[in-house]
């Protein structure tokens, strides 16, 4: 019954995602054939995508879209990442895949109270796994026998948003006022698709991150904080950094 972390995989993207958005956003303002336009934005595609984005003309990035999976995550994490609805999600199900041994999400504040604490929280999780065993042993269905399982289970998850989704996505999770599970996916999110489309994603972020923080007097007030992260995960990403470097980055950075 391992304790889990939480890492991000991007699976694949829109190829040139950039010039796909480029192309799409000259076509509303030009009488050119495809073939011209794919020509005119060649080498043009990231000033034309700013331009695009600080225009507030959005709907082109939607043409763009990448897929992620995510394992070491909770249930509780899945309740909330189902909420964003432009999204398409494939989850490991409690339904069909049985578990012989759970694994389990500790939350950092748990940790931080101690050895003692945390051996506790590992018990009352041991507990749970033992009534959900119970009942598969008296022949009650897995869709029936989970419902002793708790929001610590971990769950496994393959993803799809488009790039103007994940705008949205980013602005509302990478925010300290996010849950600390949900914070640290969409910042590891956020490093990968500034990897893969800087100019599309350098802007990207919480809404403190280029203005006033709209909490008003929920603000964390560590705005500055935020943006030093961000520069910094903006530097990892422009070194080409895998997955993996990313995810322990926003698992040590942003929780």
């Amino acid at each position: 019954m391992p304790q889990r972390n939480m890492e991000a995989l991007l699976l694949c993207h829109t190829p040139e995602p950039e010039t796909a958005i480029a192309l799409a956003g000259r076509l509303c303002y030009s009488d050119s054939d495809i073939l011209s336009l794919k020509d005119a934005v060649q080498g043009k595609s990231e000033s034309f995508v700013k331009k695009l984005i600080s225009l507030g003309h959005l709907s082109p990035i939607e043409h763009a879209s990448f897929t992620f999976a995510a394992q070491g995550v909770s249930r509780a994490l899945l309740a909330q990442i189902t909420r964003h609805r432009i999204a398409s999600f494939s989850v490991q199900s409690q339904r069909y895949v049985k578990k012989d041994a759970l694994d389990y999400i500790v939350p950092p504040s748990v940790k931080a109270l101690g050895e003692e604490a945390e051996i506790e929280y590992i018990a009352q999780i041991q507990q749970c796994e033992q009534f959900y065993q119970h009942w598969l042993s008296l022949g009650i269905p897995a869709e029936d026998a989970r419902f002793m399982l708790p929001n610590a289970a971990e769950t496994r998850m393959v993803f799809t948003m488009n790039a103007r989704e994940l705008m949205h996505f980013f602005n509302l999770r990478c925010c300290n006022r996010a849950q600390w599970e949900i914070r640290a996916l969409a910042w590891a999110m956020l490093g990968m698709c500034m990897r893969e489309a800087p100019s599309l994603f350098s802007i990207c972020g919480p809404s403190c991150a280029s203005g006033a923080c709209p909490e008003g007097k929920m603000s964390c007030g560590k705005a500055g904080e935020v943006r030093e992260r961000l520069e910094k995960l903006k530097e990892l990403a422009a070194s080409g950094t895998s997955d993996a470097e990313i995810s322990r980055f926003a698992r040590e950075n942003c929780i």
